[in-house]
């Protein structure tokens, strides 16, 4: 108790700026006791002001105190100081780089514990008791530490700023709102912040809702992500299965042609034996029998060559050997050739084949926003090779470059699957996915098109005279749009060429007049519920020359 007794004698001795024991203590007319050199530092800040203050109570005084020293508290000091030093506070207790500091404290800075906004300065919690035990502060506002408290100075006027002018939307002082914004409306700026907290709280709620959304947009982008990962999982286990039994069905085939090529080879070969076999017989009899005649031809007893010649002189038939012929032998050359006729064959409808599978493979999309292209390189980010499909191509028109080029000649041809009375001919390739082709064309005029492939059963409709096809109309002066048997013109630069961008699952379709620039002639946005062709029709007569060549584009 003593030792509580001690400290609270210790704090009613304490200055109430620096915090330590009175030294030289006088007291203010206010009655509150300062430090001698404390006090007087204070009221030299305030001298400029013209007008001096407490640090505590903030009582204005006017002249400057006169300052004399109090001796009675000088005594109390002195005997209390043999009583023991004071503990000094904790160094996490003063400010450091970052901290709010007291605007009251001299030397080293104690943190502010409060800020007050009418007095516009931050108190430790020493100098902050008087807002609590004083009646004379119960209607000042108290903020959190703030370092920023300048800004609710009128820089004009060095007034509060108490008024918001919803006029100019800004902060103002009681003077601002009777000079510089006279007429203005403005309200309290507590009142604005009502409503202004009223659209905040409007905010959050709307701030909330959108999170909501947007978490279970990526759960559901998740769910996306484990699908396609699925997905492809799936595909690649499949197409490897697939290419699996393809290489077991080559490697069976291989190993069934090696052993009809052996087993054809022994059977040849056997053959071949027994005829070599059955000559080497004939030769050695042929030779004894040669022997046997030559030795007859040197007998000398005439009668004895006479009996003995009738009977030795009949040679055994000769083997028939008309069927050996020494010409050049091909054997298993046309084997070879065979195999590789298959080979190229295979390799041919992979290739045919392969684009389709690539295709289906680049048309797989997630249905996210994208970015359509604007500028040329951008474009040819999707460009495309289109090859033309003989099969479709009309009897009139004759294919060219490796089915990339179609012209017009004159023949008749009633293969099936042909277009008969159009003269346009469909791409080989199915268009699902972002692609991008170009067109140059000489002559009357063209029809760049993209169409279903059912369109071939439709036969007598041209392309954009129906529902199934989109087709731009090219002519030395002239553009025309045509799609489900509606044309519309079009103005736009000619060209000889035309460029064409498809987005399928987007629904996009637009042509392109290309030059030195790239100009936007028409777009359309539909649903395309199947794959798409690229098609080409000749608006001409016999030798006219026109002719139109998808573009490889480097």
């Amino acid at each position: 108790m003593a030792q509580q007794g001690n400290q609270s004698e210790w704090e009613k001795l304490c200055c109430s700026v620096c915090l330590d024991l009175l030294t030289d203590p006088v007291t203010v007319p206010c009655g509150h006791n300062y430090c001698m050199s404390c006090i007087k530092s204070h009221f030299d800040e305030e001298d400029k002001k013209k007008v001096h203050s407490c640090p505590l109570c903030r009582k204005t005084f006017v002249p400057r105190p006169v300052l004399e020293k109090n001796t009675v508290l000088a005594e109390l000091v002195e005997e209390l100081k043999k009583t023991g030093p004071q503990a000094a506070p904790a160094d996490h207790c003063y400010a450091g780089p970052g901290d709010v500091a007291c605007d009251v404290c001299t030397g080293r800075k104690l943190k502010a514990l409060k800020s007050c906004l009418v007095c516009l300065v931050s108190y430790c919690d020493q100098h902050l008791q008087p807002h609590y035990k004083s009646p004379a502060f119960e209607n000042h506002k108290l903020i959190n530490p703030s370092m920023k408290l300048k800004q609710h100075i009128c820089p004009q006027h060095n007034e509060v700023m108490k008024i918001f002018c919803r006029t100019d939307q800004k902060c103002i002082c009681f003077l601002c709102s009777m000079n510089e914004h006279k007429g203005h409306t403005t309200v309290s700026a507590e009142a604005e912040r009502t409503e202004k907290q009223k659209e905040l709280g409007a905010s959050l709620q709307n701030i909330q809702q959108r999170i909501q959304i947007r978490e279970k947009d990526v759960k559901v982008l998740q769910l996306e992500v484990e699908a396609i990962n699925g997905s492809a999982d799936k595909a690649v286990e499949h197409s490897e299965k697939i290419f699996t039994e393809l290489i077991c069905l080559i490697k069976e085939k291989s190993s069934e042609l090696k052993q009809q090529i052996r087993s054809h080879q022994i059977s040849e070969v056997s053959r071949v034996k027994e005829l070599e076999k059955k000559l080497e017989q004939e030769i050695d009899e042929l030779r004894r029998t040669d022997a046997e005649l030559r030795q007859l031809s040197r007998r000398e007893d005439h009668t004895e060559f006479l009996l003995s010649y009738s009977f030795k002189s009949k040679v055994s038939k000769s083997t028939d050997s008309s069927g050996i012929n020494m010409r050049p032998l091909k054997y298993f050359e046309d084997v070879k050739a065979a195999a590789s006729e298959t080979r190229d064959h295979l390799q041919a409808i992979l290739g045919e084949r392969w684009n389709n599978v690539s295709l289906t493979v680049r048309s797989v999309d997630v249905l996210l926003p994208k970015a359509q292209p604007k500028t040329r390189d951008e474009f040819l980010k999707y460009s495309y090779q289109v090859t033309l499909d003989p099969p479709t191509a009309h009897s009139d028109l004759m294919l060219c470059d490796g089915n990339k080029e179609v012209v017009e000649r004159f023949t008749i041809n009633d293969k099936p699957n042909r277009f008969i009375d159009r003269k346009q001919v469909l791409s080989r390739e199915r268009l699902t996915q972002r692609c991008y082709w170009e067109v140059e064309w000489s002559g009357k005029g063209v029809a760049v098109a993209v169409a279903y492939k059912k369109i071939s059963e439709m036969d007598k409709s041209g392309f954009g005279n129906n529902s199934e096809s989109w087709a731009l109309d090219c002519f030395k002066k002239s553009y025309k749009f045509r799609h489900n048997n509606v044309t519309t013109p079009i103005a736009g630069p000619q060209s000889s060429r035309v460029g064409v961008y498809l987005d399928h699952g987007a629904g996009i379709l637009s042509f392109y007049s290309v030059s030195d620039t790239m100009t936007l002639l028409h777009r359309v946005q539909t649903t395309f519920t199947q794959p798409l062709y690229a098609g080409i029709c000749i608006w001409t007569n016999f030798w006219d020359d026109t002719t139109a060549r998808f573009i490889k584009i480097e």
